[in-house]
């Protein structure tokens, strides 16, 4: 009988639930980091995205994020761009949505907000979850960076909307008026 091969690292739940935590430690201390030590916050992350083999989207989305949560969005966009195109959305859909909102984010502060649109537009009729949010105030950002200051105002007053004690109806009527033709 044949032997099945083994899993390498990070290919057992295992494995992954370990490395995973210790990513999400090592992010629970970036407050830590003075902002002239950004270098050695990203290490750590380096340090951690060298245990998963050199393609992983994983490894790539966590470098990406290192990159640009220490103010460095051109370092960031390549590595966001080539952990979706390694299957970071099938790995893990919650860190695909995510590498798009950051991507989307990323590009608006390079001067590519258009990309960012055409990234994020999608999103808005993707299953939902806690993203949602984050997907419209991204995107309503790209916009305004277009002069589509009143669609970007329309998804920000719908997203706020369903958060409201009270006026969700009338925010959500006043968001759908912004930018429907008048008849």
């Amino acid at each position: 009988m044949p032997v099945p091969p083994r899993a390498g690292p990070c290919e057992s739940d295992a494995v992954n639930q370990d490395w995973e935590e210790r990513v999400s430690a090592a992010w629970a201390t970036f407050d830590d980091y003075a902002e002239d030590d950004a270098a050695a916050f990203r290490a750590v992350i380096d340090a951690l995205a060298d245990e998963l083999p050199a393609d992983s989207p994983l490894g790539l989305f966590e470098r990406a994020c290192a990159w640009d949560s220490t103010g460095h969005s051109d370092q960031a966009v390549p590595l966001y761009r080539e952990a979706l195109a390694r299957g970071l959305g099938e790995v893990s859909g919650y860190k695909g949505r995510r590498a798009k909102i950051q991507l989307s984010s990323s590009l608006r502060n390079t001067g590519e907000p258009q990309e960012g649109v055409r990234l994020l537009t999608p999103e808005l009729d993707a299953p939902s979850d806690e993203l949602d949010d984050a997907v419209r105030a991204t995107l309503a950002l790209c916009l305004s960076s277009l002069g589509r200051d009143r669609e970007g105002l329309s998804l920000v007053l719908g997203a706020l909307a369903p958060h409201l004690p009270r006026y969700r109806r009338s925010m959500a009527a006043y968001a759908r008026l912004l930018v429907e033709p008048e008849g």
